[in-house]
């Protein structure tokens, strides 16, 4: 089967990292186009041997590219196309019916609650994307929480499928000596407590609430891993508070190839004592799925990742409200009972990369079986 991935971009962030890992696990002959911006992420999966084009799109209202995506489409000869994100889905989807492809997948990978890739889930967002929507084969959603968010917005049920993001679990085993070589090379004394978070540095992750609990927490240290357009706000926050010497902001953890001395996303977690996310609205939680994967006790606001599971499946994930008082509250605790690693939970193993490429791989099958879809069955 010949399948062409359309993505928005490809720097570092969640979606694009997950479509690396599916593309080194679905038996496939596989292609990417980039909409805009061929990041370290691009330049990771041509390494692993896939063909990554960059459309070189110049916004959300380039209307030129569609025609130019529809022409790489109509002579890559492609059994399936499958989109990743909101502007990609949207080009996506009717690039591919204009070039004549039937069988259209997209996934869902980051509709919250209240926004949709940083944008508010406003009537004209959600009509343009109904209307790309009933032109596919198929919508994939990450988490059942996501699933229900889309048959909310307006697509039938029945054009869902659920297929989650996966890990690669014994990737983020807990290793003592890079515990010690990263807080040798950040400047992290070996006794220090450790509170750690992962994510794009964006107001909807709400850092600040780390910033400010670990500032009320004398000797504690905050290593936050990512990049985004609240660093620094984030860093003079950290000033205010007095607490700038005990906040590390890393920057973006980037995966092989990566720039020599970098360290790497396991390394990183091996250095925390405890992992916290304290981001409101999410649609799965993947950074928290990595954290338990590493064997960190996890505070979270909400995980639907861990949502979607019995509360035995992660018993080292306590939900919190993600108030300042609770969270330094919660850190005390923490750090009173010392350094511990914990087992790795069924929740980890669950949300294995090989489980989710073999889902994704029968909604493939399914869709290149079905019949072409059409407005009138799609509005039935």
């Amino acid at each position: 089967m010949k399948v062409l991935h359309i993505i928005t971009g490809l720097g570092i962030g969640g979606a694009e990292q997950q479509l690396r890992l599916l593309l080194r696990k679905l038996p496939t002959e596989s292609e990417v186009v980039t909409l805009s911006n061929p990041g370290p992420v691009a330049r990771g999966i041509v390494a692993d041997g896939v063909p990554v084009t960059d459309l070189a799109m110049r916004g959300n209202q380039d209307l030129g590219a569609l025609p130019r995506l529809t022409r790489h489409i109509r002579r890559g000869g492609y059994d399936l196309v499958h989109t990743h994100l909101y502007r990609a889905c949207v080009y996506g989807r009717f690039a591919a019916r204009l070039a004549g492809v039937r069988s259209v997948i997209a996934t869902e990978h980051s509709l919250g609650a209240v926004q949709i890739e940083g944008r508010p889930l406003s009537m004209g967002a959600r009509s343009l994307y109904l209307a790309g929507e009933r032109l596919g084969s198929a919508t994939v959603a990450v988490s059942d929480t996501v699933a229900r968010r889309l048959e909310r917005w307006g697509v039938r049920r029945d054009r869902i499928h659920v297929v989650p993001n996966g890990i690669e679990v014994g990737r983020f085993a807990f290793d003592e000596a890079a515990r010690r070589e990263v807080r040798e090379r950040l400047g992290l004394p070996q006794d220090a407590f450790v509170v750690g978070g992962v994510g794009r540095l964006t107001g909807s992750k709400r850092f600040e609430t780390l910033v400010h609990a670990v500032s009320d927490l004398a000797g504690a240290r905050l290593l936050l891993v990512g990049e985004g357009s609240e660093r620094n706000r984030l860093t003079r926050l950290a000033e205010e508070r007095g607490a700038r010497d005990r906040i590390l902001l890393y920057g973006a953890c980037q995966e092989p190839p990566a720039p020599a001395r970098a360290l790497s996303l396991p390394a990183l977690l091996s250095a925390m004592d405890v992992f916290v996310s304290t981001s409101h609205d999410e649609a799965f939680g993947l950074a928290i799925v990595e954290a338990l994967a590493a064997g960190l006790p996890v505070l979270h606001v909400t995980c639907p990742a861990l949502q979607d599971l019995p509360a035995e499946a992660a018993p080292g994930a306590r939900r919190i409200s993600g108030s300042v008082s609770e969270l330094v509250t919660e850190l005390r605790r923490f750090r009173a009972a010392g350094p511990r690693r914990l087992p790795v939970p069924p929740a980890a193993r669950h949300y294995d990369i090989a489980r989710s490429a073999g889902q994704l791989m029968a909604v493939y099958e399914s869709a290149v079986r079905r019949p072409a879809p059409t407005r009138e069955a799609s509005s039935s």
